[in-house]
C-alpha cells in the first residue's frame, strides 16, 4: 500500500512520528493508501525550511521566479492524465469532471500569477514639488496555505501560486481526506527543479497540525479555504498575533429564477449548480428560488432533468455524479435529508443512498435530491449541507426574494436568471454576496476579486487582490 510522504526542504520525508492514517477511496469504501499523521515537529521543520529559503527566494528577480513557476506548470501538465485519475480516485468525483475543471486549473493558476507579477506596477504620489512618494509591495515571509478536499489540487495551486510568485515561501496543508494529488505535486516539484524550501507540504489532521501551523511565530500570513467553524477558530487564535488572514468559508447560495428567464437555460444551469461535484462546491446553488408564475412548470422540468443524471462509477464517462468524499460526510448529508422530512419537507426526487453493484457496493453514493415545502428560514435552508441537495422555494416579488436570499449568515455567491437586464443589475446590487452571476453560474475570470461577505469569509483573493494579500505595501517618501 502506497505511503504518502511529506515534502519538506525539497525532499520527500516520513512524518517524525512514523505514524500514518488510512486514506479511503470513496468509490468503493476501501483503504488504498496511507497519509502521514504529522505532528507539531513536522510543521516546525517545514516552517524552518521555508524561513531559510525566504532569504533567497524573496530576492530572486521576478522574471526568474516567473520562469521557475512556468516550468512547474509545464511539468504539472505533463502528468495531467495521471493527476486526473488520482483526483477522481481520491475525491470520488467523476474523472470527466476532474479532466475538464480540476486538473486544467492547476497549471492555469500557476501561469496566471507567474505572468501577473511581470505586469504589476507601483503607485507614485507627487507633493507639489516638495517630495515624491512611491509605494513598494514586498513579500511577507512564510505563508501558511490550508486547502480543502472538494477541489484538492485546483485550490491548493490557487493559494501557492500567488504566494510563491510574490516572493513568499509556503508551508501548505492539504486536506487529510484528499492528499494524493498534493503528494504527486511534491514529486512534480522535485522533477521541475523547484528551489528547495520555497514550497513545503505537510499532511495530517487539521486538529493536530492546524494550530501549530497557523499560530507559529514564523507564519505571518494565512490563507484558508474550508468550513466556517474552522475559519472562526483560526480567526480567534491568530487575532492576538496580528497576522494577515484570508478566509474563504462556507456558503448557502441562492439561485433566483424570475418568470421572464430563459426557461431552458435556467433549468439546465439550476441542475448543474445544484449537483456538480456531488454538490460539494462552495459556490453550488443549494437554495433555488422560483417565481410563482413558473414554479410548477419549472419544478417538473427540473425533476425530469435530474432523473437523467447518472450516479455511478467515477471512471465511466456517462457518470454525472460520483461518490461523496467520505463515509462521514455521506452520513451527514443523509441525516440532513431526514431532518428535512421531519420539518415537513417533501422529497420530490432522490433522498437516498445509492448502492452500486460489484466492487463499488461499499462506495459513498447519494441520489441527487430535490426538496420542497420548507420555509426559507428553516435550518435546512439556513445551514450548509454541501451535498447533492437543493431546496425549492417559491416567491412572488423582487423585494421578497431579495429578503429571503439575504436571510442566511452566509454571503458567498448568488445566481440570477432574468431576461430583463435592468432587473438583473438591480437585484445583483442588493444581494449580499461576494460573487453574483447573471444568467450563468461558475463562470470564473482569474482576474476578479473572489471571496464572501458575512460568515462566508474575510478578505479577497484572485488577480492582483491575491498579489496584494501576499505582499505588504511600503511607502517611501523622498524630499526634493
Amino acid at each position: 500500500m502506497e505511503k504518502i510522504l511529506n515534502y519538506i526542504n525539497g525532499e520527500l520525508v516520513e512524518p517524525t512520528s512514523g505514524n500514518y492514517l488510512d486514506n479511503y477511496n470513496p468509490s468503493n469504501g476501501q483503504v488504498y493508501s496511507l497519509v502521514p499523521d504529522s505532528e507539531e515537529s513536522d510543521i516546525n521543520n517545514a516552517v524552518l525550511a521555508a524561513k531559510e529559503a525566504f532569504n533567497s527566494w524573496s530576492k530572486t528577480p521576478k522574471q526568474e521566479r516567473a520562469n521557475i513557476l512556468m516550468k512547474l506548470a509545464d511539468t504539472i501538465e505533463k502528468y495531467s492524465s495521471e493527476l486526473i485519475k488520482a483526483e477522481s480516485k481520491d475525491n470520488g468525483k467523476p474523472e470527466n469532471l476532474a479532466a475538464h475543471v480540476d486538473i486544467p486549473r492547476a497549471p492555469a493558476n500557476i501561469r496566471f500569477f507567474a505572468g501577473a507579477i511581470l505586469h504589476d506596477s507601483s503607485q507614485m504620489h507627487e507633493m507639489d514639488g516638495v517630495a515624491i512618494n512611491y509605494t513598494l509591495r514586498q513579500p511577507v515571509g512564510v505563508a501558511a496555505c490550508i486547502s480543502p478536499w472538494n477541489l484538492p489540487l485546483y485550490l491548493l495551486t490557487w493559494k501557492i501560486a500567488p504566494a510563491l510568485a510574490s516572493g513568499n515561501t509556503v508551508v501548505a496543508k492539504p486536506s487529510e481526506i484528499t492528499p494524493m494529488t498534493a503528494f504527486m505535486l511534491s514529486k512534480i516539484c522535485i522533477e521541475a527543479g523547484l528551489p528547495k524550501g520555497i514550497l513545503n507540504i505537510v499532511h495530517g489532521l487539521g486538529s493536530k497540525i492546524g494550530d501549530p501551523l497557523t499560530t507559529h511565530i514564523d507564519t505571518p500570513i494565512i490563507s484558508f479555504t474550508g468550513g466556517t467553524v474552522t475559519g472562526k477558530h483560526i480567526a480567534r487564535v491568530t487575532a492576538p498575533m496580528f497576522k494577515k488572514v484570508s478566509l474563504e468559508l462556507g456558503g448557502k447560495n441562492p439561485n433566483i429564477i424570475f418568470a421572464d428567464a430563459d426557461f431552458d437555460k435556467a433549468v439546465s444551469t439550476a441542475a448543474r449548480a445544484a449537483f456538480t461535484n456531488q454538490g460539494q462546491i462552495c459556490l453550488c446553488g443549494s437554495r433555488l428560488f422560483i417565481q410563482e408564475e413558473i414554479y410548477k412548470k419549472f419544478k417538473i422540468a427540473l425533476i425530469e432533468k435530474t432523473k437523467k443524471l447518472k450516479v455511478g462509477d467515477p471512471k465511466e464517462i456517462s457518470s454525472n455524479l460520483g461518490a461523496i468524499v467520505s463515509k462521514e460526510h455521506m452520513n451527514k448529508i443523509l441525516s440532513k435529508i431526514e431532518e428535512a422530512k421531519k420539518l415537513g419537507g417533501k422529497i420530490l426526487i432522490g433522498g437516498k443512498r445509492v448502492i452500486l453493484d460489484g466492487e463499488l457496493k461499499d462506495g459513498y453514493y447519494i441520489e441527487p435530491t430535490i426538496i420542497e415545502g420548507l420555509s426559507s428560514d428553516c435550518d435546512i435552508n439556513q445551514t450548509e449541507i454541501f451535498g447533492p441537495v437543493v431546496s425549492l422555494i417559491p416567491f412572488k416579488t423582487e423585494a421578497e426574494v431579495i429578503d429571503m436570499a439575504n436571510s442566511t449568515k452566509y454571503g458567498l455567491s448568488a445566481s440570477i436568471f432574468t431576461e430583463n437586464i435592468s432587473k438583473g443589475h438591480r437585484v445583483a446590487a442588493n444581494i449580499d454576496s461576494g460573487v453574483v452571476w447573471i444568467n450563468t453560474w461558475l463562470l470564473r475570470d482569474l482576474r476578479i476579486p473572489f471571496g464572501g461577505m458575512k460568515q462566508s469569509g474575510v478578505g479577497r483573493e484572485g488577480g492582483f487582490k491575491s498579489l496584494d494579500f501576499f505582499t505588504e505595501p511600503k511607502n517611501i517618501c523622498v524630499k526634493i
